[in-house]
């Protein structure tokens, strides 16, 4: 098959994006597809041959490593050559009409939130991954809380707040703490802080005005923190993550050696039973497809409490899914065949 990858793009996990794709397509290469790895963005900027070429090109491997500091955005915009106010790069769309499907390698805005992917229906062009609606209620943690609110899924308590910096004295005041700041729509754990004291709030706040200031501040749950990811339509075994440093954020997330992540859990059968139940509701009350990834933190007495869902979970060498695709035998060549078998299937496209 003919498959673009497509990552990067203008993203604050840009980084982690690169990271993805650059392994799923060397993984899909070595399966014997033409898989092109194409960064949204830049695009074929740099390349000066006919476009059905470029499915044939090496893959470029700068990009296999996270670096530990999210980009700098304004300087990724201001080095692009193509200058263009799409956010699609030069000869992107042109390359993904000659594909079989798209392999979204993409997180976070500008890629998870639903835009490429209405792009695409538009277009014609088959993707992995869920759609554009479910997609984009997914990204957003507020609207995603409020869907599953009442379905018998336990999330902590929350509001949502956009704000500027002449309120940030008022919330600090008004909001009770231990809580947790997090950008509404963004991921990776980029922006998100746990704010024990009123100080560690404030500095939280100010610091989430690089993001917008649209927050959601979250009542902060103590306990365990376990990912579990579905595929198709059942869930692999779940994932428990031990930051060696306070919690799971950007450099623990990416960096080897950062975090312990057991997999299977080592928590009770019926608290994993648990995990899995809510993560399907979830899944299937946003209408999500193929796969995702949720997070929980479960707490003493074995409840899980609902943090978020990812919808283009990531597919770096230190991901959670594909380790947790391995614990029940799925390799991570048959992982990426299996999203994109399903993902055909669901778009009702042969193979």
């Amino acid at each position: 098959m003919k498959i673009v990858v497509l990552a990067g793009g203008l993203s604050p996990e840009r980084n982690v994006s690169l990271s993805s794709g650059t392994m799923i397509a060397e993984a899909l290469r070595n399966m014997g597809h033409q898989a092109a790895l194409v960064d949204m963005y830049f695009g074929l900027e740099d390349y000066a041959g006919p476009v059905e070429d470029y499915f044939d090109q090496p893959i470029p491997q700068e990009g296999k490593r996270v670096d530990p500091v999210a980009p700098d955005l304004d300087a990724i915009a201001a080095s692009r050559k193509w200058k263009s106010k799409s956010l699609f790069g030069k000869d992107v769309l042109e390359l993904c009409q000659m594909a079989d499907i798209v392999f979204l390698g993409l997180h976070g805005p500008c890629g998870e939130d639903g835009r490429v992917q209405a792009a695409f229906d538009l277009l014609g062009i088959p993707y992995t991954g869920a759609g554009y609606l479910s997609s984009g209620i997914a990204m957003d943690k507020d609207m995603t809380k409020r869907l599953i609110a009442g379905l018998g899924v336990e999330t902590p308590q929350w509001i949502r707040v956009n704000y500027s910096e002449k309120d940030v004295d008022r919330l600090t005041s008004t909001t009770q703490v231990p809580c947790v700041v997090k950008p509404v729509d963004s991921g990776s754990s980029i922006g998100v802080s746990i704010a024990h004291t009123k100080k560690e709030l404030h500095a939280a706040l100010i610091e989430g005005l690089r993001f917008g200031g649209r927050c959601v501040l979250e009542q902060y749950v103590a306990g365990r923190e376990i990912q579990i990811a579905v595929l198709g339509d059942g869930v692999l075994p779940s994932i428990e993550i031990i930051p060696k440093t306070e919690f799971y954020d950007y450099e623990n997330k990416y960096q080897p050696g950062a975090a312990e992540e057991i997999c299977p859990s080592p928590i009770p059968p019926e608290w994993e039973k648990k995990v899995g139940e809510a993560a399907l509701k979830v899944y299937h009350a946003l209408g999500l497809s193929v796969y995702s990834r949720a997070d929980f933190i479960v707490d003493e007495n074995g409840t899980p409490w609902f943090l978020e869902i990812n919808t283009l979970p990531g597919m770096t060498p230190t991901s959670l899914v594909p380790q947790e695709a391995a614990a029940v035998g799925i390799g991570y060549q048959a992982l990426c065949q299996r999203i994109i078998d399903e993902s055909l299937r669901i778009r009702g496209v042969g193979n």
